[in-house]
């Protein structure tokens, strides 16, 4: 099953349910449940903190958690990873209840418990640790009854380890309040989890997917019913059937602009009909936006005790188990019986206890009713009740990312809850047969929770791992933490080998969670080792600041990948991740892959030779506005943003750094220049020129000068000069409109400095060109009115346009229109250039600004938000506020802790596979997930494609390695002796022979590590004893035949 097939689906399922009308364009739910979700409106949130969440949640959904209280009963490992994934989000108040003392069983999956807390309360000695994730939120501990007067205070119940009479109890509380208390109750077993939702009678959903609303640009309407939308060509629509869509800046149709939402058909990539008779409307002329109308959809949740009867429909996450949540649903009530009549929970290994667990389960299904199962798998429920005693951190890692967004899904109304059910298990990680009972005794270790799941056996071979982790930031820290509750290189033989040549900033605190504000500008891989260091003080951990890249294989050397057991990687860039793929693949080393996108995330097993590699698939590349559109034709605020970004580095960093190359050595600069003549050096030496010469500055009234210049430059003087060479009624060379869709006809603006846009762009401009120019700020540089007040008191020309003026219209474009005549032109820059030097004081020199998006205090999103919205407004473009000119000019990725939390624990229920050595690729899994859905969808991982020749067979995991110092004629030899004429050998980029030249017969008879000296130019470091050449080859027909790389060991 295709993953884009499931997502596909699963969106076209949430939108169907029990919908408002079309007419309700207002989702306002009843007065009480609406004051408990607005409260809070006016808190402020920390933009440099929750950026990545932003782009996630938005402003809004976020003040709505931060004023929700939540309650999680419950301090074991599931209820603390929730707790900590709920206060990373920044609700108001967290409770953390139990009422058990801390045995040392528990720091098998509880990572803030620590041995010195054996004893105490399990709430109280975690809190003080939880606090510190963010403190913003007031989290408590408490150990009361859960009584109703408790409960009424918090708008969230989570519940883990409750028992099922008590679970019943307190949801039906929650439901009859009014509002409703969302309630959840959620349970891991070993490697099975139970997860219970009801967020009332009628609860609403604003948003069910948290997708932006998908929209076109109308090209033509018909008249008639249906009316047909044809729009535009430049991008694919992603309109589906019965969808709801607006349309705006229609001009002649205007009856359409406004008009309630208007449900289509017949969507097809550029066009759809509306469901809507259009014959007495005005004739469509020109322009108009459509936009997809996201309906608000209400759910009428169950109680717990009426869903145990009648559950509805599960949700899945494995296709080929697509039975199982049903038998699952049996199973987990059985546990829950067995534990009301033997007060503890089956033991691990114990028939007595299995068997009375299947007994309880037939009972139950027997009085199931409509619900009942037609025949209970015997063989899983035994495995459940082997399980039910254990917990592991990987599941709680995986629960707690699950629980704790549906947490924020109760408390926003923002994307789509799980409705009601969700059963999971990972049969597959645990051990192949049947082991003994002594393998999952208990003996009084930290690891007992574990072991009597997976046995000893495998606890061992955890301990004594050598696992390379690439990375240490949102994904590193949870591994890491993992990894030390799973007891991985807890002795002497393992160890944990992370690396990352990054620095904490304030913005990692919202996710990254070993990281604390007094961390910010230390090494993230020291800080993350150190911080694992106090989760299990056993773990050897060997913290590295290197980047993974060809530049550094002097530190990670052959030696160090030979070595490895398993490589898991923590990237958050693809070419990281290819470069850490091809290591995996040349060494032979399993490499397990994930990412996290916002709420989703996906795991990829690259497991040696059954799998194929990270690098054997590529996502398509981005589609890049063409140069025309970003410079003269914008037509939405990303094209804005991106030549906002553009200018904001060409005026404040290229154009600086190129000076101060120019100041520094200037005759040699200026030689170079002469000498390459062309319309790039011409270019080059303009920046120079310009920052020196015609924008140089001296005072800050100056900056303010050259920042009243600019916004006369960019919003008045190029609109005119645009509008006056392509009039509004311009046509082409087709007769066709030249202003058509998706053309914008602009309109230049003139400064006011009483507009607050225009006087806060001269402000940040007017600053950061004196930061340029080291000139220090005025007092007065700080109140954006005064230095407007400045600002307009500018001499500015009177624009006249001019005829003959080339403007770029062809999408194809690559680069602007240049000069002819280069040669003079850098003449007499140069000129230029040697007047002013002289005038320079000497050492003078610049301070180019690099862009930081992280910094609210530095300006430097103000001149580019501000360079956005002017030039939107110049074209009828929705401007935008900073924090979203931030999202999308500092390419700021969505990340949310639930999501990277779901990632790592998927990915350490395989890594158990791995170390266990015997799995075959159907037990392995790659995932989706999208937790706003939700969906999970998983499937066993893609073999590698196999090429077959003669009786040899190979794939991208085979590398064939030919012993000696070979020469040339030996290295043909032996492909001649396979059946095979290689033909040609090359190194690097170098070739080292090809039976074409005969020049290269002469090279037969030398060493090939001769050649890759003398010809590669490749010098082999002392530590390596091979080197690596890529052959050529075609068999007895002169087919070519693909043969794997090629090591020839030398020494």
């Amino acid at each position: 099953v295709r993953t884009s097939d499931l997502v596909l689906a699963a969106n076209r399922l949430v939108m169907s349910g029990t919908k408002r009308s079309a007419d309700d364009q207002s989702p306002v739910q009843d007065s009480k449940k609406q004051k408990q979700m607005t409260t809070g409106a006016d808190m402020e949130i920390d933009e440099n903190l929750h950026s990545r969440q932003l782009a996630v949640y938005g402003r809004e959904v976020m003040k709505r958690m931060a004023a929700s209280a939540v309650l999680v009963s419950g301090a074991n490992g599931l209820g603390v990873e929730v707790a900590k994934n709920v206060i990373l989000a920044g609700v108001r108040a967290v409770t953390i209840h139990d009422t058990h003392a801390v045995t040392k069983r528990d720091l098998g999956a509880q990572f803030y418990l620590a041995e010195e807390d054996i004893g105490k309360n399990r709430a109280e000695a975690c809190k003080d640790r939880l606090q510190e994730l963010n403190t913003t939120v007031a989290v408590s501990a408490s150990h009361a009854e859960l009584s109703e007067s408790f409960l009424k205070q918090f708008q969230v119940v989570v519940l883990s380890g409750a028992s099922l009479a008590e679970a019943k109890r307190i949801d039906e509380f929650c439901h009859k309040q009014s509002p409703p208390i969302a309630f959840i109750r959620a349970d891991t077993r070993g490697v099975f989890a139970s997860v219970f939702t009801d967020f009332g009678p009628n609860f609403t959903v604003f948003d069910v997917d948290g997708e932006e609303p998908h929209s076109g640009i109308v090209a033509s309407i018909s008249s008639g019913a249906p009316a047909i939308v044809t729009c535009v060509e430049d991008e694919r629509l992603e309109f589906q059937d019965g969808q709801l869509v607006t349309f705006s800046e229609v001009h002649g149709m205007t009856q359409l602009n406004g008009h309630k939402p208007i449900k289509i058909k017949n969507c097809k990539p550029h066009s759809f009909e509306l469901e809507l008779d259009t014959s007495s409307y005005g004739e469509y002329q020109r322009g108009g936006i459509v936009t997809q109308f996201k309906e608000p959809k209400t759910l009428a949740f169950k109680t717990l005790e009426q869903a145990l009867a009648e559950p509805g429909e599960f949700l899945l996450s494995d296709f080929s188990k697509i039975d199982r949540a049903a038998q699952l649903h049996v199973g987990f009530q059985a546990l829950d019986a067995f534990q009301a009549e033997a007060d503890h929970a089956p033991r691990p290994a114990n028939k007595a206890d299995a068997d009375r667990v299947l007994e309880l389960a037939k009972k139950i299904n027997e009085a199931a009713g409509s619900a009942k199962v037609d025949t209970l798998d015997e063989a899983m429920l035994r495995k459940l009740a082997h399980n039910a005693s254990g917990e592991i951190n990987p599941m709680a890692a995986m629960f707690g990312g699950v629980v704790g967004h549906e947490v924020v899904k109760a408390v926003s109304g923002k994307f789509h809850p799980l409705f009601q059910w969700f059963y999971f298990d990972s049969i597959e990680s645990l051990p192949s047969g049947d082991l003994p009972a002594e393998e999952f005794a208990e003996t009084g270790s930290r690891y007992d929770a574990q072991v009597a799941v997976f046995g000893r056996t495998m606890q061992n071979k955890l301990a004594n791992l050598n696992l390379f982790l690439v990375g240490a930031g949102a994904l590193g820290c949870e591994f890491l933490k993992n990894f030390a509750l799973m007891g991985i290189a807890s002795e002497k033989k393992g160890v944990v080998t992370v690396t990352d040549d990054d620095t904490i900033e304030k913005s990692n605190l919202s996710r990254q969670f070993l990281f604390r504000d007094w961390n910010i500008g230390s090494s993230k891989s020291t800080v993350a080792a150190d911080a694992t260091r106090k989760i299990n003080p056993a773990i050897n951990i060997n913290a590295l600041q290197n980047r993974v890249s060809p530049e550094t294989e002097n530190v990670f050397n052959d030696g160090f990948w030979q070595g490895l057991d398993l490589v898991v990687n923590a990237l958050d860039n693809v070419n990281a991740r290819l470069y850490v793929d091809s290591r995996c693949v040349y060494f032979g080393k399993p490499l397990l892959e994930s990412g996290t996108l916002g709420p989703k995330c996906n795991t990829q097993m690259v497991i040696p030779p059954m799998t194929e590699n990270y690098g054997a698939s590529r996502d398509p590349p981005e589609k890049q506005a063409p140069m025309c559109t970003v410079h003269s034709f914008p037509h939405n605020i990303d094209h804005c943003l991106t030549w906002a970004r553009s200018e904001f580095e060409g005026l404040l960093e290229k154009g600086p750094s190129e000076a101060n190359a120019f100041l520094a050595e200037p005759d040699k600069y200026v030689e170079s220049i002469k000498a390459a003549k062309d319309a790039a050096a011409r270019e080059q030496l303009e920046k120079v020129v310009e920052v020196l010469v015609s924008d140089k500055c001296h005072t800050f009234e100056d900056c303010v000068r050259w920042a009243r210049m600019r916004f006369q430059d960019y919003f008045h003087n190029r609109i005119a000069q645009l509008t006056f060479t392509f009039p509004e009624d311009a046509t082409t060379s087709t007769g066709a409109p030249f202003w058509s869709a998706p053309k914008r006809f602009p309109k230049a603006l003139d400064f006011d400095p009483k507009d607050h846009s225009h006087a806060s762009f001269v402000q940040a401009a007017a600053i950061l060109k004196a930061e340029v120019h080291v000139i220090p700020r005025p007092p007065y540089a700080t109140d954006a009115a005064k230095v407007a007040e400045v600002a307009s008191k500018v001499h500015v020309p009177v624009f006249a346009p001019k005829k003959g003026v080339k403007i770029e219209t062809d999408p194809k474009a690559k680069a602007p229109v240049v000069h002819t005549d280069d040669e003079a032109v850098i003449a007499e820059l140069v000129e230029k250039l040697q007047a002013t030097r002289e005038k320079l004081a000497p050492g003078f020199k610049l301070s180019p600004i690099q862009f930081e998006k992280d910094d609210d205090t530095n300006f430097h999103m103000d001149v580019i938000a501000g360079l956005a919205n002017m030039r939107a407004r110049n074209y009828s473009i929705p401007e935008v506020d900073k924090l979203k000119a931030k999202l999308i000019a500092g390419r700021i990725i969505p990340a949310i802790a639930t999501a990277t939390a779901v990632a790592t624990g998927m990915v350490c229920l395989e890594l158990y596979k791995v170390v266990a050595g015997d799995k075959k690729i159907e037990d392995y899994r790659n995932t989706f997930a999208n937790l706003a859905l939700p969906l999970f969808a998983m499937a066993e991982p893609i073999p590698p494609k196999v090429i077959k020749f003669q009786d040899l067979s190979w794939s991208l995991w085979d590398r064939w390695i030919l012993e000696g110092n070979l020469t040339v004629q030996q290295v043909l030899d032996w492909f001649t002796a396979k059946g095979l004429t290689a033909y040609s050998i090359s190194c690097g980029q170098s070739l080292l022979y090809n039976n074409i030249f005969p020049k290269h017969k002469e090279r037969l008879n030398t060493k090939m590590s001769e050649l890759v000296g003398t010809v590669a130019k490749m010098e082999i470091p002392e530590y390596r004893s091979h080197f690596d050449v890529v052959v050529a080859c075609e068999d007895e027909d002169g087919e070519d035949v693909d043969v794997p790389l090629v090591s020839i060991k030398f020494r």
